[in-house]
């Protein structure tokens, strides 16, 4: 029924979501739209609840992100967004109290109980309504994991965004971007037009060019092709990076850049002059302003990391110089390593297990019940593979010998390295120094945490022993990786990028009249009361000084302008004449 509520109204002209065709249909307020709505809501509620948390219930929300009615696509974006509808916030949500101008009022005005429980109300009103708009709303991961055909949705989106550019207005245009960054981000998909069509906002006085920057990056995966990004990385350095705009523009330009060549780093290759804009880039961590020196050192540390070869020789460093000379260069986009051998630390695990049920050390894996388990199920695939329809044959080696009757001489240069192996058993030694482990044993997420723990615990046993750097570097390595993992798993938003990564470190803002008291009290504590203690300290009893010692240490200046000073120099001359006949009185009275 859902599904029939949101599909009657498909085929209705897209208005917009400007002027007076806002929220309607073809002109006028259409009850289709006013359904569709509805069934988006209410299957968005019960998903909040965890009534509905399936693949349907993501499938009617995701019809509506393509609805003629803006107002019903917003209501679908924003449940994959995971933040609630700006329309019905500014509805629900009034304004919180003034808390300041109560309690000026509770001074003035009599003193009742009433008036207590009044501004105890609204205290606790406004601290509501602060927690709920500092919240950060967390995006709708495991809706936009279930999609269904995501390559074909981020694709209607992208279509829908560029058809109807000049009908949507900017907040609702940010809204389709920020979903399809993370659809494409998620699923790695390529939606090549997407990066052509953003290119136009990336200008240094756009509105909301942070959230734009950040839906940009977060499009970015390791399978985008770099041809598609270089025209982007350009136009973000010309518009964003250069002495004509202000150090925070600089630094949200860099960081944009961090970000995007942090998940592709080959967007500055060697051919199309990465190099040099790199290094443009970098002698910025010169600059006076504490985020742009920071977003500069993020780059440089980024491609010291991932492809020091960009980078001039004393920019590399010392731990990417010796990976430079010892033969580790990156690979190329699109190319990958070969196939691993073995697991990193899979004998520790292996020795641990053994220890655990109380085994020795020369106990075979194979009399396990988990090995009995691979011998049962490796006997029943053999005997599938032998009935089946094929009806494919297993020959032996000795009767693979009387066909080979080739007489050249690549028979020869074919049996060379047979008996190499056999000889020196150099392969025997390699296959017997592999844990058996990993095919006799699937290893679940459990296993491979006290993997992660055994290898930490290894390389912190090591370097107590007494390694050399190398060690260090690699117990660094390891707690980054531990910490990295914790963090993902409890919070699955750390791979979301926000405005605050493009913005970056910025200057302390200046603090509010609450916080100002509070760190004029922090200081106070542990300190005498406030006053002046000269005068004090060298007396026997504690006094403050006399009038005598004030003036005699009165500044100069300030004595020649002082009241006295000046009632002597403008005073008559009968009046001097009677202070000194007074100071020989005085005198004389002294003397006798």
């Amino acid at each position: 029924m859902l599904f029939t509520m949101v599909e009657k109204g498909m085929d209705a002209e897209v208005q917009g979501d400007k002027g007076k065709a806002r929220g309607t249909v073809n002109g006028q307020e259409g009850t289709k739209g006013t359904e569709a709505l509805w069934a988006v809501l209410v299957t968005r509620e019960l998903w909040k609840k965890n009534v509905w948390n399936d693949a349907k219930s993501v499938s009617i929300v995701a019809l509506g992100c393509f609805h003629p009615v803006a107002k019903v696509q917003s209501a679908a974006l924003h449940f994959f967004l995971g933040s609630d509808e700006e329309d019905e916030d500014s509805e629900s949500e009034d304004e919180a109290p003034d808390i300041r101008a109560l309690q000026h009022r509770r001074e003035i005005n009599k003193k009742t109980k009433s008036g207590e429980r009044k501004i105890a109300k609204a205290e606790h009103v406004a601290k509501k309504k602060s927690t709920a708009k500092g919240s950060k709303s967390t995006p709708n991961f495991p809706a936009i994991q279930q999609l269904n055909d995501p390559q074909g949705f981020g694709e209607k989106l992208y279509d829908g965004l560029v058809r109807y550019d000049k009908r949507y207005s900017l907040e609702h245009k940010l809204l389709i971007m920020q979903l399809l960054s993370r659809i494409m981000g998620t699923h790695k998909l390529c939606v090549l037009g997407f990066y052509t069509y953003i290119m136009k906002y990336l200008t240094h006085h756009q509105l909301r060019v942070p959230l734009i920057l950040a839906s940009l990056a977060q499009s970015v995966h390791e399978l985008t092709p770099p041809d598609a990004l270089v025209p982007v990385i350009r136009k973000i350095a010309q518009e964003f990076v250069h002495p004509g705009v202000g150090a925070e523009v600089i630094a949200a330009g860099i960081n944009a850049i961090r970000e995007i060549c942090k998940r592709q780093p080959w967007c500055l290759g060697e051919t199309d002059g990465g190099a040099e804009l790199l290094g443009d880039l970098i002698e910025y961590r010169k600059s006076r302003d504490k985020g742009v020196v920071v977003a500069a050192r993020s780059l440089l540390q980024l491609y010291r990391e991932v492809n020091p070869g960009l980078l001039k020789r004393r920019e590399r460093g010392k731990i990417a110089s010796m990976g430079l000379s010892s033969g580790n260069q990156p690979l190329p986009f699109g190319q990958q390593r070969g196939a691993a051998m073995d697991i990193d630390g899979l004998n520790l695990l292996e020795e641990h297990l053994k220890q655990a049920k109380g085994d020795g050390p020369d106990v075979d894996m194979s009399d396990t019940e988990d090995e009995k388990g691979w011998e049962n199920w490796d006997v029943a695939s053999g005997s599938s593979s032998d009935e089946s329809e094929d009806e494919w044959i297993n020959v032996d080696s000795d009767e693979q010998k009387e066909f080979n009757i080739s007489d050249s001489e690549d028979e020869k240069e074919a049996k060379a390295p047979e008996s190499n192996d056999r000889g020196d058993g150099v392969t025997e030694e390699r296959v017997q120094s592999v844990s058996i482990l990993a095919t006799t044993k699937i290893l679940t997420p459990a296993d491979f945490a006290l993997l992660q723990d055994l290898r930490l615990k290894e390389a912190q046993r090591v370097v107590e022993a007494g390694g050399g750097s190398q060690s260090k570097r690699r117990l660094a390595m390891l707690e980054a990786q531990k910490k990295a993992v914790v963090s993902a798993g409890e919070d699955p938003t750390a791979t979301l990028i926000t405005e605050s990564n493009i913005l970056g470190v910025r200057k302390k803002a200046k603090a509010d009249y609450e916080e100002r008291l509070a760190s004029i009290a922090k200081g106070r504590e542990g300190r005498e009361k406030f006053g002046s203690a000269k005068g004090k300290k060298n007396k026997a009893s504690v006094s403050s000084s006399t009038n005598k010692e004030k003036k005699r240490n009165k500044p100069i200046m300030m004595a020649r302008y002082s009241s006295a000073v000046r009632a002597k120099k403008m005073a008559s001359l009968k009046d001097k004449q009677k202070r000194l006949r007074a100071h020989i009185d005085r005198a004389k009275k002294a003397y006798h």
